[in-house]
C-alpha cells in the first residue's frame, strides 16, 4: 500500500505541473519556452541544495545518467515547443501514446513480459483518454509540432526507463537536472515562442519556479524512488491517469467545468489501470 501511495502522490506531482503550466500560459504571464527553462534551471538549484544539505555532496555521474539527461532535455523542450501550436488535449493523447510506446517497448527489449491483463488495462486506459481528450471538429496537426511532442514522449519514457538504474534518488535527480540545465538554457534561447509571447511576468515566473522546485525536481526525485520498485510496463500504464487528475485540479483551481464525459472517462481511465495494476 505503501507504494501505491507514493507512486499515486508522484502522478499528483506530474498533473500539479499542467496545472500550473496552464496557469501561467492561460493569461500570457509567460511563454512557454520560458517556462520550461525557468523549470529546469529552479528544480536543478533545489536538488543540488537538497544533495548537500541531506547527503553531504553532489554526484554527478552514475548509471543511466547519459540517458537521463538527454531525456529530460528532450521531454522539456519537446513539450514546450509543441504546444506553440498544438491542442492540449491532443498533444497530450500524443505525449502519453508515445511514452506507452517507448516504455513498454524498452520494458520488453530489457526481458519484461507484461501479462494479458496489462495489455487489456494499457488499452482500456488509453481508449479512455482518447475519448476524453480527443480535439472536437476537423483535426488540425501541424507535422513539426506534432513530431515535437512525439519527441518529448520518447524523452520521458527514456527518463523514466533510465530512473529503473537509480541508486540514490535524490542525487540521481539531481544530476539530471544539473547537467540538462546549461544544455536547455542554449537550446532555449534558439527555440521559438508563440507568437503571442511576452516579457515574463513576475507571476509567470513564480508559478515556474514552483513547477521547477517542488512538482518537478522533488517529484522526479520521488519518481526515481518508485520506478525500481515496479515494472516498467506498470509505471507507464500508471501514468495515463495525469491527464484525469490534471483536468481534475483544473476544475478545482482554475474554474474549468466539469461535465458528464469527463466522469465516464475518468471512470474508464482508473479501471484500466486497476485492471492493469493489480493482479486481483
Amino acid at each position: 500500500m505503501r507504494l501505491i501511495g507514493l507512486t499515486a502522490l508522484t502522478m499528483v506531482a506530474f498533473a500539479a505541473n499542467s496545472v500550473l503550466n496552464r496557469a501561467a500560459l492561460a493569461d500570457g504571464a509567460i511563454d512557454a519556452v520560458s517556462f520550461g527553462t525557468i523549470r529546469l534551471w529552479s528544480g536543478a538549484v533545489v536538488l543540488l541544495l537538497l544533495g548537500l544539505v541531506l547527503r553531504r555532496r553532489v554526484v554527478l555521474g552514475g548509471p543511466g545518467r547519459v540517458a537521463g539527461v538527454l531525456g529530460l532535455v528532450l521531454y522539456i523542450y519537446g513539450f514546450s515547443v509543441a504546444y506553440v501550436a498544438l491542442d492540449a488535449g491532443l498533444g497530450a493523447l500524443i505525449l502519453f501514446g508515445t511514452v506507452q510506446v517507448t516504455m513498454f517497448g524498452g520494458s520488453l527489449m530489457g526481458g519484461e513480459r507484461p501479462p494479458l491483463l496489462r495489455w487489456l488495462g494499457a488499452m482500456l486506459a488509453f481508449a479512455g483518454l482518447a475519448w476524453l481528450l480527443w480535439p472536437g471538429g476537423g483535426v488540425d496537426l501541424s507535422p513539426l509540432h506534432g513530431l515535437a511532442m512525439v519527441l518529448a514522449g520518447a524523452g520521458w519514457g527514456v527518463y523514466s526507463l533510465a530512473g529503473r538504474k537509480a541508486r540514490d534518488p535524490l542525487l540521481a535527480t539531481g544530476a539530471n537536472f544539473a547537467l540538462a540545465a546549461p544544455i536547455g538554457l542554449v537550446l532555449g534561447l534558439l527555440m521559438p515562442v508563440s507568437p503571442e509571447a511576452v516579457a515574463p511576468e513576475t507571476r509567470g515566473i513564480v508559478l515556474a519556479m514552483v513547477s521547477g522546485a517542488v512538482t518537478s525536481g522533488l517529484g522526479y526525485a520521488l519518481w526515481y524512488h518508485v520506478l525500481p520498485q515496479v515494472k516498467g510496463s506498470v509505471a507507464a500504464v500508471a501514468q495515463l491517469t495525469v491527464p484525469v487528475i490534471a483536468m481534475a485540479g483544473g476544475m478545482v483551481f482554475l474554474d474549468e467545468s466539469l461535465s458528464a464525459d469527463f466522469v465516464i472517462a475518468a471512470a474508464v481511465v482508473l479501471g484500466g489501470v486497476a485492471l492493469s495494476v493489480f493482479r486481483r
